[in-house]
């Protein structure tokens, strides 16, 4: 009898909330679809199948025939259907209330889609911690999918990373499966017999197991040059065939009929990890750097007689090293740790909403828009752009903003009204203030340059503060050295270098403070816009970064934090006071800068930052003006005005208009913040958002004072028309 082995072939298929249009397209063109058509025929394969919950919603909507097609053949037993978080979401990030939710909320869906009981999952980026196991088992799923990374690290050998082991936690268990890293790297790239030489391998070694491939659907089509190699040259046709071909001892199975042909091979625990790949990006930058080396050294060593290390030796060492955990992406990025406490800040609303039984409905849909606002991508960042898209970025605050605009009105709290609450809000161990009112909400860090990191304009959903600071990458390293790899043949994302526009190189800069709102700074007299794009520009005071104290003043029509630091500039010794004021019932800031102790015999150069994100460049339609709607230029144009009062940055497609006006006139330097950044596709210059810095020479008074008043107005009129036109069209065609 020839020896057997199982293959599990689990596709996970994911396009992110936020993402455009014509990337779901593409994605299914290019990959859904034709790995449909070629799969259809060979009617003795069986696959496990996971389509992410946004992807599945907008399949259905635009391709349903394609849904129609898969239910077939999960109603044939040929393709299992799996669930998982329904929008995508990283489950160690989220409350167990929502890990719950989310998983059950899809199961309920994808049963009702497909008329087939959901019985496995697929968790996230294999982003596992041991609390999962009871959140999963009380949602009734029974199995799911991690690497085999995950298993070397709680002491396993190669020739136990095949079957699946119960894992527990709280007195429920579950079945996991190691995930077979060796099949991720040679399926699709490496030709099909390759893979069926390692499965033959396995077969002769560990009779009668079971291997699993789990990864990223996007890798038969999507990913840069597999296109051309998985369908135009054939390589998925040709593999397909080469299972078909050698099933007498290769069985193709779903991940079900896994569990009910073997039973677990014992039992684990398993470290808090995620796929090898992601436990890299997780690290601190010069860590990232240490350990490629260390990675590269080891890999020499296994292969070279005459190293100072054994070969086994390096092997051996190879299995224990390990990079960092998926939860320090929130401390490598302070944006995503500001997203991260938002979601956490609507999460705690729902719950409380739930708590005062509010109405069913409401608390519903606020749910689904919690959920959505949970989806992963923008969260963190390794091989794709993540959270470097403005995009999606911007897509997660506007489902939180929503949520948050839904528990409101079903509370009651409409009308005219404004509060200011202080908390920790964004869990630093220190109190940030919000400041809120049916049209604006304000979050203000005072640890932090007394600065406002988010502004929410209720009305289109959209954090004007949803702003990234640029920061040193460990991919850099490849940038700086220009060394592209400028093959048209398919391979893995993470072997790609390419370089998508030239002079990345001398676009390379890192922020040495948050870009947000009201962040103050002191200049010498003579430096030049240049300087200030190129960081070169030195800070003379130490105020921009320094913490302020704070204090809360409440009226029944306003609220007002005032905001104070006594420090200096060029060893002066100076005091700030910054009062911002939200009334009840406008889209209007209202920002009073007092300075005192300034000299009335010399001059300080002073300014204050303001940083506007999700205003995109390139476009006729997005563009600053003087107040009088003349375009000066797109909102990517440097400018450095003549003294002005006002400036405005207008977005005529998403509906909002953006005037800054000042008391005192000023000169103002604007110009856009770009990353180089990583995507799938390559590396590349990103628009995050524009820098407006209005800047004055002051000289105190007789009591060495120095005053401005800026009003920050938003008037989102144009939006909230688009939005009734776009509500009405809905209605009347649903």
């Amino acid at each position: 009898m020839k020896p057997t082995v199982r293959l599990c072939l689990v596709l996970h298929n994911h396009q992110p909330i936020g993402n455009f249009e014509h990337v779901f397209e593409q994605a299914y063109d290019e990959s859904y679809l034709p790995f449909l058509q070629v799969f259809e025929p060979f009617e003795n394969l069986n696959i496990s199948l996971h389509i992410s919950g946004p992807l599945a919603q907008w399949l259905d909507a635009h391709h349903s025939d394609y849904m129609d097609r898969i239910k077939q053949l999960v109603l044939a037993g040929r393709v299992e259907i799996i669930g998982g978080g329904f929008y995508e979401p990283i489950l160690p990030m989220l409350p167990s209330r929502d890990r719950i939710g989310q998983i059950t909320n899809y199961t309920d869906w994808l049963q009702n889609r497909f008329d087939a009981k959901v019985q496995g999952m697929w968790v996230a980026e294999r982003v596992w911690e041991s609390s999962l196991a009871s959140d999963i088992a009380k949602a009734d799923i029974q199995y799911t999918v991690l690497d085999d990374f995950h298993f070397r690290h709680a002491g396993l050998t190669d020739d136990q990373l095949h079957g699946h082991y119960i894992t527990e936690d709280d007195g429920r268990t579950l079945k996991v499966f190691p995930g077979s890293e060796r099949l991720r790297y040679l399926i699709p790239f490496a030709d099909p017999q390759e893979t069926i030489d390692c499965l033959r391998d396995l077969a002769h070694r560990c009779p009668g197991t079971i291997a699993v491939f789990g990864d990223d659907g996007e890798k038969f089509g999507t990913w840069p040059e597999t296109h051309k190699h998985v369908y135009q040259d054939g390589w998925l046709k040709r593999f397909l065939e080469a299972l078909d071909e050698n099933r007498d001892w290769l069985i193709t199975s779903t991940l079900a009929d896994a569990v009910e042909s073997q039973p677990p091979r014992g039992k684990i625990f398993l470290p808090d990890a995620s796929y090898r790949e992601m436990t890299e990006w997780a690290l601190p930058v010069s860590r990232q750097l240490e350990y490629d080396h260390l990675k590269h050294d080891l890999d020499a060593a296994t292969q070279a007689d005459d190293s100072k290390l054994h070969p086994q030796t390096a092997e051996q060492v190879k299995s224990f090293v390990r990079g960092g955990l998926w939860r320090n992406f929130k401390v490598r990025y302070p944006d995503t740790n500001d997203m991260y406490a938002r979601m956490m800040y609507v999460s705690s609303l729902l719950q409380q909403a739930e708590q005062e039984h509010v109405d069913a409905t409401a608390l519903t849909t606020a749910r689904d828009h919690l959920y959505r606002g949970q989806c992963n991508c923008p969260y963190w960042h390794g091989a794709f752009g993540g959270m470097y898209l403005p995009h999606l970025r911007n897509a997660i605050y506007s489902e939180l903003i929503q949520a948050e605009n839904i528990l409101h009105a079903a509370i009651g709290k409409t009308g005219r009204w404004c509060e200011a609450t202080a908390d920790d809000y964004n869990f630093d161990g220190r109190p940030e203030i919000r400041l809120a009112n049916p049209h604006l909400v304000a979050w203000v860090s005072p640890a932090t340059g007394g600065s406002v990191y988010e502004l929410d304009v209720r009305s289109i959903r959209h954090n004007l503060l949803a702003t990234i600071d640029r920061a040193p990458e460990a991919y850099h390293e490849k940038v700086r050295r220009g060394q592209g790899t400028n093959s048209d043949e398919a391979a893995s994302i993470h072997d790609r270098v390419i370089f998508k526009q030239d002079g990345l190189d001398q676009r390379l800069q890192y922020d040495s403070h948050r870009r947000k709102m009201l962040i103050d700074h002191f200049w010498d007299a003579e430096v030049s816009l240049d300087q200030i794009v190129s960081g070169q520009a030195s800070e003379r005071g130490d105020f921009s970064t320094g913490a302020y104290q704070s204090k809360i003043r409440r009226a029944a029509d306003r609220v007002q934090i005032q905001l104070s630091r006594a420090g200096n500039a060029w060893g002066v010794p100076l005091q700030i006071t910054k009062a911002v004021t939200l009334s009840s019932d406008d889209s209007n800031l209202e920002v009073v800068y007092l300075l005192a102790g300034l000299p009335q015999d010399r001059e300080f150069h002073f300014a204050v930052e303001f940083n506007f994100a999700g205003l995109p460049s390139g476009a006729d339609d997005r563009f600053f003006h003087f107040g009088d709607g003349a375009s000066v230029g797109q909102l990517q144009t440097r400018l450095d005005t003549d003294e002005t009062p006002e400036l405005h940055l207008a977005d005529q497609w998403l509906g909002i208009d953006v005037g800054l006006n000042l008391s005192q006139p000023s000169r103002i330097w604007a110009f856009p913040i770009e990353s180089v950044s990583q995507s799938e596709a390559g590396f590349e210059l990103v628009h995050q958002s524009v820098v407006v810095q209005p800047h004055w020479l002051v000289r105190g008074d007789t009591a060495g004072q120095w005053s401005v008043k800026m009003d920050i107005n938003i008037n989102t009129s144009q939006g909230e028309s688009q939005k009734k036109q776009n509500d009405s069209h809905v209605t009347a065609t649903s």
